[in-house]
């Protein structure tokens, strides 16, 4: 009986994760919990052929990706607020008002701490963070995110 392919790349085990790390230019900004928009979609152009009454051409058009959304439980580093301060307020207009890009990487970790796959951004640059809300009647775990932008992915290599 064949496997499923992804049971086979995977090591024959269904493939969960325990979190998500988060680097910039090689710097680990933190651990998440939940990773979306991890996609791609591809517009299709048409053309019709004049006296082809059976079928339109289709072609790839532009590639789009959709922002990244991070979402973890409140930490004590610093490390997210560094990097972004770098695209807003004092270290911005340091540097002239010009954004700084990186090269981001996701890495989906297991609960044992193996690495299980990882992807990288190219031209990676905050644009929203989003703080805990607070309430002394409510046991809700205080959470955060954070919103990337980037101009596309590709599978990491080691």
């Amino acid at each position: 009986m064949a496997r499923p392919a992804d049971r086979e790349v995977l090591g024959g085990e269904p493939t969960t994760s325990g979190w998500f790390l988060f680097e910039v230019d090689g710097v680990e900004i933190g651990t998440f919990r939940e990773v979306r928009g991890l996609e791609l979609t591809v517009d299709v152009e048409t053309y019709r052929e004049g006296g082809q009454n059976g079928y339109v051409h289709k072609f790839p058009g532009t590639l789009h990706w959709p922002n990244l959304v991070f979402t973890r439980g409140m930490v004590a580093s610093d490390a997210l607020f560094t990097w972004v301060a770098n695209s807003a307020g004092e270290n911005f207009a340091a540097n002239g008002n010009k954004l700084t890009r990186c090269t981001g990487a996701v890495t989906a970790i297991s609960f044992t701490g193996e690495r299980l796959r990882a992807w990288e951004f190219d031209n990676v640059f905050a644009v929203r963070w989003t703080g805990p809300e607070f309430s002394v009647d409510s046991d809700a775990q205080l959470v955060e995110q954070l919103e990337i932008a980037h101009n596309g992915f590709r599978a990491k290599t080691s």
